[in-house]
């Protein structure tokens, strides 16, 4: 590792020392920010025709099919709000907070609130501000000085106040080829792992659906289902819908803590959406709820729980299952929760058949808005559900368990992979732009 002939204190603990001959800057005085404009939900339409970039939107490739869209006239109107091709964008809110992405393209976007954006003056290079914020240092000043006081977002004034180790041009341009060479090597890497966990995913998601619909026995006789979209299934299996077969509860409890009412622990939409089992051993928050809500919405092990409502109607229906006994939690708000008759479909069995191709599918259609997305109880209701006897729920089950979990564990180790690659990548970059490491030919 080739270092530098001199260095100097940068003044700040998180960047350390850097090259004698650079410069230090804040990010306001070398670039242009932009903060997102708080459109109204009126305002969108899928089948508009101007991209507004979301803070789930945010990365260096943009799904513009699932991007909300507004009309073209607010391209004059919030012209401020534009974004351009090279623009950094980074996420200022919740989960996402400190997310990056450069936009890749020629058309324009707008951007949403909850978004910033950085626009590099001619001072730096574009790829240089990229490669910054992709940096071990950037996070860090990010989750460890700006939002370690556990607040829910950063503001573009604190980025802004980031100090930026600025070298010389000619050494920019060193640094940038250096750093574009290597993190494509990385990336590629990366990419092949991806490509990995989702042929994984793939093949679990077959066998679920597989094993669900027709069984284990491959020998057994077929009848046709009567149901179009199901086809054939073994001969002793019965169809029916899930409102014949098990109660449907949908969850008034909301995140807020009232003083008169029943202090409790509550199952949120992240829960669910996260977690294919729910277990004492999870992170829930704590809530309040009536005690015809605690009557109601608690959780017993058996229970099935499904996403109501969500930003994507791909996300609608996700399906989790209570797989032990919990202590005082109830099920929250923009939840569902689904109780199995045990007589006829056992809680496990029904939580794989919810998890199949052709249910997520038929709750996909089902749902219902344009910013967010709902599921309606009479669809839930309607759901078609295959129904073997009660010994066959029980060996499909064991067998789904045994095999995912070989599956999953072949997924655990890509990603550990993965995410040693993606630290080594950002701690690259932090060590090559704060001048720890010289790539540059000459000083």
């Amino acid at each position: 590792m080739i270092k530098y002939n001199k260095y100097k204190p940068s003044g700040v603990e998180w960047i350390g020392d850097i090259p004698e001959h650079w410069g230090k800057y804040r990010l306001k005085n070398i670039s242009i920010s932009v903060n997102g404009y708080s459109f109204k939900s009126d305002d969108f339409d899928r089948e508009y025709d101007i991209p507004v970039i979301r803070i789930g939107d945010v990365g260096d490739i943009i799904d513009f099919e699932d991007c909300i869209k507004v009309k073209s006239k607010f391209l004059e109107e919030k012209k401020d709000f534009i974004v351009k091709k090279n623009d950094i964008l980074i996420g200022l809110t919740g989960g996402t907070i400190g997310k990056s992405g450069r936009y890749n393209y020629e058309t324009p976007s707008l951007l949403n609130q909850r978004v910033g954006l950085l626009r590099n003056k001619k001072e730096v290079l574009n790829g240089l501000l990229y490669h910054y914020v992709k940096s071990e240092v950037f996070i860090r000043y990010i989750f460890y000085d700006c939002y370690g006081g556990g607040q829910d977002n950063i503001s573009m004034n604190d980025i802004l106040n980031m100090v930026f180790p600025l070298p010389p041009s000619q050494e920019q341009l060193q640094i940038v080829q250096f750093l574009d060479e290597k993190t494509e090597l990385i990336d590629r890497l990366i990419s092949t792992k991806e490509l990995k966990i989702n042929l994984l995913k793939e093949q679990r998601i077959t066998l679920i659906n597989e094993v669900v619909t027709k069984g284990l026995n491959h020998n057994t006789k077929m009848k046709d289902s009567g149901v179009e979209w199901i086809g054939e299934i073994p001969e002793g299996w019965l169809i029916g819908k899930l409102k014949h077969n098990s109660e449907l509860k949908i969850s008034s409890v909301d995140k807020h803590i009232y003083e008169d009412e029943i202090q409790v622990i509550v199952c949120n939409y992240t829960d669910v959406y996260y977690n294919e089992y729910i277990k004492s051993n999870l992170e829930f928050r704590r809530g309040s709820c009536t005690q015809d809500e605690f009557t109601k919405f608690k959780l017993e092990k058996g229970d099935v729980i499904i996403t109501k409502d969500s930003e994507s109607p791909t996300d609608i229906g996700v399906p989790s299952f209570v797989s032990e006994e919990l202590d005082n939690v109830v099920c929250g708000y923009h939840l569902s929760i689904i109780k199995p008759n045990s007589n006829k479909i056992i809680g496990q069995f029904l939580f794989r058949q919810l998890q199949t191709t052709r249910i997520r599918r038929y709750y996909e259609i089902c749902s219902n808005g344009i910013t967010r997305f709902g599921l309606g109880k009479s669809s839930v209701l309607e759901t078609p559900l295959i129904i073997p006897p009660i010994n066959e729920q029980l060996e499909i089950v064991k067998h789904i368990e045994l095999k995912t979990k070989e599956i999953d564990d072949l997924v655990k180790l890509e990603q550990k992979k993965i995410d040693l690659l993606k630290q080594y990548r950002q701690s690259l970059i932090s060590e090559v732009v704060t001048g720890k490491i010289k790539v540059t030919t000459d000083e």
